[in-house]
């Protein structure tokens, strides 16, 4: 299987600020708050596994690290829309994921809302999207929230972001560090190519909690898990090379 960095797809320019206002949001975090997913997630599960364990020939590792109850956070790199299938695909558990807010527009939003999503403004501090995922910890959920909060373009890590790590030291729930390899490539269906995805969950990690952590706390947090995705991310690059 070929290593190349950078999908060769061309890629539609990435809009980052959502020029709608918070309160359009409300709705969604009032949801997400009060109901958890229904038949909706189920659907999808049902719908979307034959393609990713068949077509993507997708294999899953390290599920046992992933709490079986209680409340976590799963923190993955992130390089396609798809990685949020691929997740949740090989776990028991229902997952809540954190999701840019450009994409709740119908007729995706009522996807996303009922299969357990909710949305967070990029470019701003949303304080709702916090509250949210507080909210669903409290409730013993499972949260799916990516390091680098948006998707790698280049086909590489990118880099991790403050986000992450303030969700973690505010909670104070074990963090599962993830890693996702091949669905750099996955926008190849268009030329009738398939790669093997591959996902590795790892040992979580445990932070000590903080009220209210300065910025500088949360940075370093989120570099301690993304140092951890990082290391499985080349070991399952490393695999792919051998295989191919």
């Amino acid at each position: 299987m070929s290593r190349e960095a950078a999908p060769k797809t061309k890629l539609k320019p990435q809009v980052y600020e959502d020029p709608r206002p918070a309160e359009h949001f409300a709705r969604y975090h009032r949801r997400a708050r009060e109901r958890g997913p229904d038949w909706v997630y189920e659907l999808c599960r049902f719908v979307l596994t034959p393609y990713i364990a068949g077509v993507y020939r997708a294999r899953a590792r390290g599920i046992a690290n992933v709490p079986p109850w209680g409340p976590a956070i799963v923190a993955p790199n992130h390089f396609s829309f798809l990685d949020h299938f691929f997740i949740a695909v090989y776990l028991r558990r229902k997952v809540r994921f954190v999701a840019k807010s450009q994409l709740f527009k119908p007729p995706l939003d009522f996807i996303l809302s009922h299969g357990g999503a909710f949305p967070i403004r990029r470019g701003v501090v949303d304080e709702e999207a916090f509250t949210t995922a507080h909210t669903v910890l409290s409730q013993g959920g499972l949260v799916v929230m990516y390091a680098e909060a948006g998707r790698s373009r280049t086909g590489e890590l990118g880099r991790p972001r403050w986000g992450l790590g303030r969700l973690a030291l505010e909670s104070g729930v074990p963090v599962v560090p993830t890693a996702i390899v091949g669905t750099e490539r996955a926008r190849d269906w268009r030329r009738l190519r398939f790669p093997q995805v591959t996902i590795a969950f790892g040992e979580p990690l445990a932070f000590e909690r903080v009220e209210r952590p300065r910025r500088d706390q949360s940075q370093r947090a989120s570099e301690i898990v993304f140092d951890r995705v990082r290391a499985l991310h080349s070991e399952l690059r490393a695999e792919h090379a051998v295989r191919s």
